[in-house]
């Protein structure tokens, strides 16, 4: 069995830190073709970005039911939420060029 270098596992951390990035992405609604087709690579063979995407569609489930029990649709300016959508993502691509 081949040993994973140093490198490769740099690399491995790294694919699976975007692809979680990704998968939060998504569930927004605004991830482009590309991310989408680089993210279907990944989860083809990572197991454990697979169980993170299905914890984090049940967390998110939970917590729109448990902020909101009766359903009540809830709307927000769309200039507030482009604004702060902006704001996100600028955070979220800071942090993914950290590394």
């Amino acid at each position: 069995m081949k040993k994973v270098s140093d490198q490769d596992m740099a690399e491995m951390v790294n694919n699976c830190k975007k692809a979680t990035f990704l998968i939060e992405k998504r569930q927004t609604g605004n991830i482009t073709l590309k991310e989408t087709l680089e993210l279907e690579f990944h989860l083809k063979g990572c197991e454990m970005c697979n169980i993170f995407m299905k914890q984090s569609l049940i967390i998110n489930q939970f917590v729109k039911k448990l902020f909101n029990p009766r359903g009540i649709e809830l709307k927000l300016d769309d200039q507030f939420k482009e604004q702060l959508q902006k704001q996100v993502d600028t955070k979220l691509d800071q942090s993914l060029n950290e590394d």
